[in-house]
C-alpha cells in the first residue's frame, strides 16, 4: 500500500474513508434493524430505506455543479459536520422509544417510523454532496497512473470497516441499547470530518464561475456525457444494477429474521461475508483488470453479480447467503474499480463535479426505485406466493437483470481499455 506510506495527503484521505465508513456500516445495519423493531410491513421498512437513497435521485446534479464551484475538501468537512448533527438526533428519537417493541403497538410505530423515513432523507442528502466531493477529489491527491491503486485501496479499507467490523459491532451495540450504534456513528463523522479538513491540497479553487446559472453549468456537464456515449451507458447499467441491488438490501433484514432465524448480532455476522467479498476484491481486482483489461472485466463482474443473487434465491441458509453475499459484493468492486476509474481518468477536471454526479443521478437515482420495489414485491407476492417465496422473489428478479445486462453489455458496451 504505497501510497499510504509516502503521502500524508493520501493517509488523511485514506484514514477519513476508514472512521467516516466505520459509521455508515453500524448505521448500515441499526437503521433497517430498528425499523424492523418498529413494524413488519415491508412497504414501511421499503420507506426508510428509500429516504437514505432518494437524494442522489433529487440532489444529484445540483450537487455536482456545486462540487464544481467550491473547495472539494471543505465541503466534505461541512457535509460531515451536518451529518454529526443529523445523527444526534437519531440518538434523540431512539431515546424516545418504548422499553420494548412490544409496547409500541401494530400503528403505535408509524409516527417513529415517519421521522426516522425523514432524518435518513437529510442524511442522504448530506451524503449526496459528501461523496460526490470524496471521489472527484482523489484525482488531485494520487496521479492518473495510480487511480487504479488508489481506488482499490480505498474501496477495501471502506470494506473493512463498513462492512466487515461496523455491522458485527453494531449488532453488538443494538442489543446492548438502541441509541449506542447512533452514538457511536456521530463520533465517526466527527472524526472524519477533522481529518479531511487537516489534507492541504495545492491551488484547489473554485473551477466554474458562481455567477453564471447551475442550469447553465449542468447542462455543459450533460453535453459532455450525450458525447462520450460508453460513459452513458455505464451510468445507465449502473442505474439497473443499483436498482436490484436495493431491492434485495431492502428485504435482506426481515430475510434474515424470518427466514434465516437470526438476532441482531447472527445478522452482523453474516454480512460481513460481503464484507469480504469487497475486501478481497478491491485487493485483487486492479490485478485482474490490469490483466484481462476492463471491458473483459466488466464481462466477468455481471453474470457472478446474478450468480450471487441466484444463491440467496434458491439455498435460504445462512451457510449458502454467505457465499452469495461475497461473490455479489466482489462483483460490485470489480465493476467500481473499472467505471469509476475509468470516469476519473476521461472527464475534464473542469467538468469532473458535474459529470460525476449526472453519472450518480442516473447510477444511483435508481436506488429508492429499487427499494421501493423491492418492498412491493414482497407485499404482493406474499397474497399469492406466501411470505417465505415473497422474501426470495426480490433476489430472483435481481438475478435476472444482471443477467439481462449481461447480454445488453455483450452486444452494445464499447469500451475503451486502457493500460
Amino acid at each position: 500500500m504505497a501510497h499510504l506510506f509516502t503521502s500524508k495527503r493520501y493517509r488523511l484521505l485514506f484514514s477519513a474513508s476508514a472512521i467516516s465508513n466505520l459509521g455508515d456500516g453500524v448505521s448500515s445495519l441499526a437503521f433497517p434493524w430498528l425499523a424492523t423493531l418498529l413494524t413488519r410491513d415491508p412497504m414501511l421498512i421499503a420507506l426508510v430505506a428509500a429516504a437514505t437513497r432518494l437524494p442522489w435521485l433529487l440532489f444529484s446534479i445540483p450537487a455536482g455543479v456545486w462540487t464544481d464551484r467550491r473547495d472539494r475538501r471543505k465541503l466534505m468537512v461541512q457535509a460531515d459536520l451536518v451529518r454529526f448533527a443529523l445523527t444526534g438526533c437519531v440518538v434523540a428519537v431512539t431515546l424516545t422509544l418504548p422499553a420494548t417493541p412490544q409496547d409500541i403497538g401494530p400503528s403505535g410505530g408509524l409516527p417513529y417510523i415517519y421521522a426516522l423515513a425523514a432524518l435518513a432523507f437529510l442524511l442522504g442528502s448530506a451524503e449526496v454532496l459528501r461523496d460526490n466531493a470524496a471521489q472527484t477529489i482523489l484525482p488531485s491527491v494520487v496521479s492518473k497512473e495510480q487511480l487504479e491503486q488508489a481506488n482499490g485501496q480505498l474501496w477495501s479499507i471502506e470494506q473493512i470497516m463498513g462492512a466487515f467490523i461496523g455491522p458485527p459491532l453494531a449488532g453488538v451495540l443494538i442489543a446492548y441499547a438502541v441509541p449506542a450504534p447512533f452514538l457511536l456513528d456521530t463520533a465517526t463523522f466527527a472524526l472524519a470530518a477533522a481529518l479531511v479538513w487537516c489534507i492541504t491540497l495545492s491551488a484547489d479553487t473554485p473551477r466554474t464561475s458562481p455567477s453564471r446559472s447551475w442550469i447553465y453549468e449542468a447542462r455543459e456537464g450533460g453535453h459532455w456525457l450525450w458525447h462520450h456515449r460508453e460513459i452513458l451507458q455505464l451510468a445507465l447499467m449502473l442505474g439497473c444494477l443499483n436498482a436490484c441491488n436495493a431491492m434485495t438490501l431492502t428485504v435482506l433484514p426481515l430475510f434474515g429474521q424470518e427466514l434465516l432465524g437470526l438476532s441482531a448480532a447472527q445478522y452482523g455476522v453474516l454480512i460481513t461475508a460481503e464484507a469480504a467479498g469487497g475486501v478481497i476484491g478491491g485487493l485483487i481486482c486492479p490485478m485482474i483488470v490490469a490483466y484481462v483489461g476492463g471491458r473483459r472485466a466488466l464481462m466477468l463482474a455481471l453474470p457472478t453479480m446474478a450468480c450471487g443473487w441466484g444463491l440467496i434465491m434458491f439455498w435460504p441458509t445462512p451457510w449458502i447467503v454467505a457465499p452469495g453475499l461475497f461473490l455479489g459484493m466482489f462483483a460490485g468492486l470489480l465493476w467500481n474499480v473499472v467505471t469509476v476509474s475509468y470516469r476519473q481518468r476521461r472527464i475534464p477536471d473542469a467538468l469532473l463535479g458535474r459529470v460525476n454526479s449526472l453519472y450518480r443521478f442516473f447510477g444511483w437515482g435508481a436506488l429508492p426505485v429499487g427499494s421501493l420495489i423491492g418492498g412491493a414485491l414482497v407485499s404482493l407476492g406474499e397474497t399469492n406466493l406466501g411470505r417465505e417465496m415473497a422474501l426470495r422473489l426480490p433476489f430472483a428478479v435481481a438475478a435476472c437483470g444482471a443477467l439481462a445486462l449481461w447480454c445488453y453489455a455483450i452486444l452494445c458496451l464499447k469500451l475503451k481499455d486502457t493500460p
